[in-house]
């Protein structure tokens, strides 16, 4: 499945698919649950039960394991349709990209209840994300055609991360030949932009994107008390 540009942008469009539309319904589906259980834990604080760090960090740490569950089952679906190499390494990397950008996306979803008043806002809120995240993603515009002023915003924006990622880490270094001539590995650092040899730099920066939704989650359910008296 690389003998043609053809080939390549189908793949592609396979992982844009997947990290635009099923992780924005996985990060709208948490936020209800979320906006229930901050209800619940208004009630607890008050009660002096327990503060608002726990309640914030169990609510994370209980979305990785189903997190795992959910990508190592699409993975194994998707990674044998699509027609990837079955190498460990490859797999392995498209299992971590898949993770990292579940977990964004979910900690994302839970990041806006806790800084909005109810789950109606919340959705709105987090939908004024998305189409953004879409147009910078790197696959409607790739990063090398984006106008030099809007180039910070794809740096920025998770979306672009978790592409970046999930192409490189199976196209990258690749030396067989296209069928406009130039290898795989010059095709997509010319089009695309990107470089295997800066896979390192996206998992820390899409593990960063996590740490930063779980922290701003944690400090608006701690500072933020939308209950109506």
């Amino acid at each position: 499945m690389r003998q043609r540009q053809r080939d390549l942008f189908s793949a592609m469009g396979s992982m844009y698919a997947v990290v635009l539309f099923i992780e924005i319904q996985n990060a709208l589906s948490v936020q209800s649950v979320v906006g229930i259980e901050r209800m619940v834990s208004y009630r607890e604080r008050g009660a002096g039960m327990y503060s608002a760090f726990p309640f914030a960090f169990g609510q994370a740490v209980i979305e990785i394991p189903y997190g795992l569950i959910q990508t190592i089952i699409y993975g194994v679906i998707v990674y044998s349709m699509v027609g990837f190499d079955w190498t460990l390494t490859k797999f392995f990397c498209y299992i971590l990209f898949m993770y990292l950008t579940f977990l964004y996306f979910t900690f994302h979803g839970m990041m806006i209840v806790a800084i909005t008043p109810n789950n109606t806002i919340s959705v709105v809120v987090s939908s004024a994300f998305y189409p953004l995240w879409n147009v910078i993603s790197g696959y409607l515009v790739p990063k090398t055609r984006i106008p030099i002023w809007w180039r910070w915003f794809y740096w920025v924006s998770p979306t672009s991360w978790s592409l970046y990622g999930l192409f490189s880490s199976q196209f990258g270094g690749l030396k067989d030949t296209l069928d406009s001539g130039e290898t795989v590995d010059h095709f997509i650092k010319t089009y695309f932009g990107y470089r295997k040899d800066f896979l390192d730099v996206v998992v820390v920066v899409l593990v960063g994107f996590s740490v930063l939704f779980v922290f701003i989650f944690a400090f608006g359910i701690r500072q933020l008390n939308f209950q109506k008296r």
